[in-house]
């Protein structure tokens, strides 16, 4: 079968779904309106709360939502065939992951800012505000350090990658300075600027690692452990506008060109899907994944569909930046979409490959020889990537191989090129995942600002100096103390499940919200149906990890995947609660309360994708 009815399939659903659905949720679920001033307006400091483009808010958000999970997820999750990750993708992320997105960045922004923790506070309970902030932070923290592994891997004894990285930093950093200060709102001009600088530093990135001073960019493992760190400090202390926004922007111009330019290949090439819809590993027994498909496919694919992760972008760094609700559409539910496609690519781009030469690629050397099968294409693959790419387990590098192998085919006599899109790919993954952990670390400051306001005030302003560096400092260290010890490859199933779980967490606290402010109850099964959907996906899977932990040894893993398995669970039961007291009061509570006679309904409002309501 042809690759390219997946892909078209696949952009017309996405096209209708913002189109119909996103359009839906704003005007009759939120009923955004412009007139409800944004909180980067009403608290603009010009550190956190800035007003900001739109098209520069999106580029953050999407940066800093798709990590590694849209690209490596659906490429491990392709074991199962193109079949169960393909309509997962497209359904999870048009009715949950997208939703997900879009309702917890307008609780934020109607909530002036603040992160999920202090809105299940508000609206849910007391219990579930501290738990929320507990069960964040340590996910978030887990994940920081598993992303900086994949980094790390990537760019050790790598000059030609870390110089490319590294230049971005400094290239945000004026960027930032011309588009807010120099020249505030000259987006076009900084983008051309500050995108033909990106692309020219990973030109010059070859020369540079064959030159004399490639020694300045070269790093082991170890040095990286200390450097990231050191760089996720800067970029949750520095102001939004200098470094944060623009790097994470013009980054986006780089992820969506080579997914695009990716799409592109696969028109021109036009190659076959070579996997089956369905392997034979789907009822488990897998040498990549050893669980069956449900509920191992929901958890492996996370970002690339619905991702937890999301919420705390949404309830910290994004709501700060917008600068109207009625933009909610396009950054929330638009920017899920977008990384819901690059899901879709990574997963066409992996399911091109030979089935033998994809499984000798992802499963260690032991597993692959117990499945008895001979590899086609793959010692040419390696000469023409000049790698060993055999027995990499991780997906990064298969996903690394389909792409460069499909851009290689575009024209005659490129096939010779395949090692530089090899190498390119590689850093683009790294960029990728960069972008995820500078506005994490921000997020977690956030969090753990939240908590210890509690113990003192000062320490929850976003203003106060000392505590953005103490707050910065704590977050930047914990996840780089997991990072250069390497514990967390043995955490990262774990944070598999629990990404998954505050997900549905989040669910919970969106349903709460939208029985509270929604005119029609029933509207609550926007997130109501996800939530449940995912509530015992994420617990499935939870137990089935708790049993392979203890199966080895495990002990610790096993004890933090069962607390927070019933921290998650404290917090649904909780909304639950909340729920059935909403359900007897037809009457619309806290944020849209008393909108009939602030805004008179007789005036039509123009909300988003054309939509209004009168």
């Amino acid at each position: 079968m042809s690759v390219i009815w997946l892909l078209l399939s696949a952009l017309c659903v996405l096209v209708l779904a913002y189109r119909y659905y996103a359009a839906f949720i704003a005007a009759r679920v939120l009923m955004l309106d412009d007139r409800n001033v944004t909180p980067s307006v009403t608290r603009n400091d010009g550190k956190d709360f800035v007003p900001t483009n739109k098209w520069v808010v999106f580029g953050h958000h999407f940066a800093a939502i798709a990590g590694a999970g849209p690209m490596i997820g659906p490429t491990l999750a392709a074991q199962y065939g193109w079949g169960p990750g393909f309509f997962w993708i497209l359904l999870g992320s048009v009715f949950a992951g997208c939703v997900h997105d879009m309702i917890l960045l307008f609780a934020s922004i109607r909530h002036q800012g603040e992160s999920l923790s202090v809105i299940a506070r508000r609206d849910v309970s007391r219990l579930t505000g501290v738990t929320t902030a507990f069960v964040t932070l340590f996910i978030i923290i887990v994940a920081l350090a598993g992303l900086a592994v994949a980094v790390t891997n990537a760019l050790y004894n790598n000059p030609w990658g870390v110089f490319t990285i590294g230049m971005t930093i400094p290239i945000a950093m004026i960027t930032g300075l011309y588009m807010f200060k120099l020249r505030p709102g000259a987006i076009l001009s900084g983008s051309l600027a500050g995108v033909t600088a990106v692309v020219a530093a990973v030109y010059f990135g070859a020369p540079v690692a064959q030159s004399s001073i490639a020694g300045w960019f070269t790093f082991s493992k170890e040095s990286l452990a200390i450097i990231l760190p050191l760089y996720g400090f800067c970029a949750a202390a520095l102001p939004v506008w200098l470094l944060l926004a623009p790097r994470d922007y013009l980054s986006t111009y780089m992820k969506i060109s080579v997914i695009g330019g990716l799409a592109l290949g696969l028109f021109f090439v036009n190659p076959s899907v070579q996997m089956p819809f369905a392997t034979r590993f789907i009822a488990g027994g897998g040498p990549i994944i050893p669980g069956p498909v449900w509920p191992y496919v929901f958890i492996t694919i996370a970002c690339g569909a619905i991702s937890g992760f999301h919420a705390l972008i949404g309830s910290g760094t994004t709501p700060k930046m917008l600068e109207k609700e009625s933009q909610i559409p396009l950054v929330g539910y638009g920017a899920m979409l977008t990384e819901a496609f690059v899901g879709l690519m990574a997963l066409l781009a992996a399911v091109t490959l030979v089935p033998n030469d994809y499984f000798a690629i992802n499963s260690s050397a032991e597993a692959f020889a117990r499945l008895n099968m001979p590899v086609r294409d793959l010692p040419e693959l390696c000469r023409l990537v000049g790698l060993d790419v055999s027995h990499r387990p991780g997906g990064a590098i298969s996903l690394a191989v389909g792409m460069a192998h499909i851009f290689s085919r575009v024209g005659v006599g490129l096939q010779h090129t395949m090692k530089y899109w090899f190498q390119f790919i590689i850093m683009f993954e790294a960029l990728f995942i960069l972008t995820t952990i500078d506005a994490g670390t921000r997020v977690a400051r956030y969090l753990l600002q939240d908590i210890l306001a509690n113990v003192h005030q000062k320490l929850g302003q976003t203003d106060w100096v000392p505590g953005i560096v103490l707050t910065s400092a704590a977050v930047s260290s914990a996840w780089g103390y997991m990072l250069y010890t390497g514990d967390v490859s043995s955490i990262w199933p774990m944070f598999g499940v629990t990404n998954q779980a505050l997900a549905c967490l989040a669910l919970a606290i969106g349903t709460t919200i939208l029985l509270r402010i929604a005119r029609k109850k029933r509207y609550a099964l926007v997130t109501a149906l996800p939530c449940a959907f995912m509530a015992v996906t994420s617990f499935a899977a939870g137990f089935m990890n708790i049993r392979l932990y203890l199966s080895r040894g495990m002990v610790l893993n096993a004890a933090l995947s069962m607390v927070i398995i019933a921290l998650v669970a404290v917090i649904i039961v909780e909304n639950i609660r909340v729920w059935l007291a909403l359900f007897g009061n037809e009457r619309a509570m806290g944020m849209n309360d008393g909108r009939d006679e602030i805004f008179p309904l007789a005036v039509p409002v123009r909300v988003s994708n054309d939509a209004t309501r009168e």
